[in-house]
């Protein structure tokens, strides 16, 4: 698969901004501005990336409660993502959902979800209305290594090759569900061996190489979007920081992180680009500038906005009731 230098350039701004979005996530949680949980997308920026680069405006994805940079890959706006995730008003979700909820269907994103496994029927339910309407659209569904042992996880992806639905099911294994790493909760090496269960193409790729993880998702949205049913990638990864931030991680050795960062996806990617002449330090330096000017302006924004009125609390919200004989 070739990329052309705009792509390339554009996948790296995409990796980029992720890492400096959740850098500066990071600290303004630590200074108490940020309620709630946050669980950070720091070391996994190839797989939203380099998925993500295959989409149409039109396509679909589903998250998880790790899905700020799902979103940005998507074309997410970081203005509104950060007003979001201080609660503002002028958030996403007017401030309701946070970082574990974060919304835009306009562009696709069907929402990160704090539910484990609770992306993937949503997945394959976006996808059977897809087919319905004859469209040629996909859904990714992004999913952890967690999730890849709950029961709606089977459930999905067997509905999905009954009915041969545009999805493509993409497995971020990062080794650790909080706490339990994957040797202790699965008997499998290989999460993408299951696909073989329900007559889907499974394939592990490295997470970590971005060029790796865009070329398998390019093969698999091609196949989903021809009508040939879905697939599963599973991009072996690591985060850099904990399961969310305050975690103190006592559950990995200073080795292993030491281990995983030296294979970091960013430097990784640069260093290609830098050796490929798409990129000079110089160049480099202004997509930074760029960035850090756009989470500044963000920053101020999402301080500056208005708080929602505690009596819009029941707008945008519902419940469903049910009563039986």
């Amino acid at each position: 698969m070739d990329f052309s230098p705009e792509q390339m350039v554009g996948i790296y701004t995409t990796m980029m901004k992720i890492r400096m979005f959740e850098t500066r996530v990071s600290e303004i949680f630590a200074a108490g501005k940020i309620p709630g949980f946050v669980h950070l997308y720091v070391g996994e920026e190839a797989v939203a990336s380099g998925v993500c680069a295959n989409l149409r405006d039109t396509d679909y994805i589903t998250s998880t409660h790790r899905g700020h940079g799902h979103l940005i890959a998507k074309g997410g706006d970081v203005k509104l993502m950060m007003a979001e995730l201080l609660g503002k008003k002028t958030g996403y979700c007017k401030g309701k959902g946070g970082s574990m909820h974060v919304a835009d269907l306009e562009l696709g994103m069907m929402g990160a979800n704090g539910i484990v496994g609770g992306g993937l029927p949503l997945a394959s339910g976006a996808a059977l209305g897809l087919k319905y309407q004859g469209k040629d659209d996909v859904v990714v569904c992004f999913f952890g290594d967690g999730a890849a042992n709950q029961g709606t996880t089977h459930e999905a992806m067997n509905l999905a090759t009954c009915w041969k639905l545009p999805v493509v099911f993409v497995n971020e294994n990062n080794m650790y569900g909080i706490s339990s790493c994957t040797i202790n909760s699965m008997c499998v090496a290989d999460i993408a061996d299951r696909a073989s269960a329900y007559d889907m193409p499974g394939l592990v790729v490295d997470g970590n190489d971005v060029a790796a993880v865009y070329e398998a998702a390019f093969e698999a949205i091609k196949r989903a979007r021809s009508g040939d049913g879905p697939s599963l990638i599973e991009c072996k990864t690591y985060r850099h920081r904990g399961h969310f931030e305050g975690d103190p991680c006592t559950y990995r050795s200073k080795e292993e992180v030491a281990e995983w960062k030296e294979k970091d996806p960013i430097p990784r990617f640069e260093k290609k680009l830098l050796e490929m002449n798409v990129l000079t330090t110089e160049k480099i330096e202004e997509i930074k500038k760029g960035i850090e000017n756009a989470l500044s302006e963000a920053e101020k924004f999402a301080e500056e906005s208005e708080w929602p009125d505690p009596s819009e609390v029941t707008e945008d919200v519902y419940t469903v009731e049910s009563s039986f004989a």
